[in-house]
């Protein structure tokens, strides 16, 4: 496939996009699962695990719950992944073409594109992340992802499953932002033709994800409170802030930080790694042509569309024309052919000469008063 064949097909560029969204997403949790299982746990507001680090966190797991307990809830999340991310990387691509009709500011492009990425796949991630929070939690009374699924639609309703919706956007919202712009960021600075280039995704996708979650660990906190409700029943956001500090000072707003890091900056170094790979994998272009997004280093630009610019005249026609004048005998009067034209670019009205080759034709004169060439108002030679 060309280039030009990819780009003029924007079905089939979101197709791409979304397909490899989905392998990305889907692969990303599967790997970093258990790490996230021991940031959920490090997140609680339970005594028992209040002062776990990372590794005594995931021992202890293992040794009180069995070997297979940090990946309990992992059907869920494969689940609530690949639609999701499908969607989210989809929507951030398709959002960026967009935002480059509107704005040539790089800062606005990506934020605004993650803005709608972010809305369209928490709604969509949001059953799937209380699910997946609720299996992870310390004795949690769940064994399998039904029985969760149908224990809190039966205890609380449908609004359980978006009870941190709200939350989850503050959180993401300026999580994503900033994920974007990183990547974006090194990209601009690592790779600026957008080639495909393994390392550089790597790199980026790895930054962004440890800078996103540095910032938003207290967000997240709040949120991994209201999805579990480990403390009781806790109705929002202000609700939660309020139980965290008095349960655990300003310090419990940054519990589980190392974790959620160590989580965020392989994930997403996974995430983009993949995501690259099967975009340049599944648009069947060539590495050299290949563009993994659009190209400019201070604005974005909307794709070439490989315009060429046609000249009129090449230099071997105007050689040929010129041995054509050389050889060629002067015209006879009554030559039938007349002589090879050289073509030149076409005039405008405006350039065209005002002055007039052959004389005026007398137009006064009656049919039956001609009688010479000279009286019709034509030269006599």
């Amino acid at each position: 496939m060309n280039i030009d064949d990819y780009e003029s097909l924007p079905t089939t560029s979101v197709a791409i996009n979304m397909t490899a969204g989905a392998i990305a997403g889907v692969l990303e949790h599967i790997v970093m699962y258990p790490m996230d299982s021991v940031k959920t746990r490090m997140q609680s507001l339970s005594p028992k695990t209040a002062k776990y680090n990372i590794t005594a966190t995931f021992k202890n797991m293992v040794k009180k719950e069995g070997l297979l307990r940090p990946i309990r809830g992992v059907t869920a999340v494969v689940a609530g992944a690949g639609p999701a991310h499908a969607l989210y990387f989809g929507s951030y691509e398709l959002s960026k073409e967009f935002m480059t009709k509107v704005t040539k500011n790089n800062h606005i492009n990506y934020v605004s594109s993650g803005v709608v990425a972010t809305l369209i796949h928490d709604a969509v991630s949001n059953p799937a992340e209380v699910i997946k929070q609720r299996m992870q939690m310390y004795n949690s009374p769940y064994r399998s992802v039904v029985a969760c699924l149908r224990g809190v639609y039966q205890t609380e309703g449908l609004r359980a499953f978006y009870r941190s919706y709200s939350t989850q956007l503050v959180m993401n919202i300026p999580n994503q932002t900033i994920h974007f712009s990183t990547y974006e960021l090194f990209q601009n600075v690592l790779n600026q033709e957008r080639k495909y280039n393994p390392p550089v995704h790597v790199i980026a996708g790895g930054a962004a994800g440890a800078c996103a979650a540095a910032v938003t660990t207290p967000l997240d906190v709040v949120k991994t409170l209201l999805n579990t409700q480990e403390t009781g029943l806790v109705k929002g956001m202000i609700e939660a802030m309020k139980k965290i500090y008095i349960m655990a000072g300003p310090k419990g707003f940054f519990k589980g930080l190392s974790a959620r890091v160590l989580y965020s900056m392989p994930a997403t170094a996974i995430c983009w790694s993949t995501y690259e790979f099967f975009k340049f994998y599944l648009c069947g272009i060539e590495r050299e042509q290949y563009k993994s997004s659009i190209v400019g280093k201070s604005t974005l630009q909307p794709r070439d569309k490989g315009y060429v610019v046609l000249s009129t005249t090449s230099n071997d026609d105007d050689s040929k024309l010129a041995d054509t004048k050389e050889t060629t005998s002067p015209q006879s009067p009554t030559s039938l052919q007349p002589p090879p034209v050289p073509s030149r670019p076409i005039k405008t009205v405006c350039e065209l000469s005002t002055s007039v080759t052959a004389p005026p034709l007398n137009l006064n004169t009656r049919h039956s008063d001609v009688k010479s060439p000279f009286e019709r108002g034509f030269p006599t030679t």
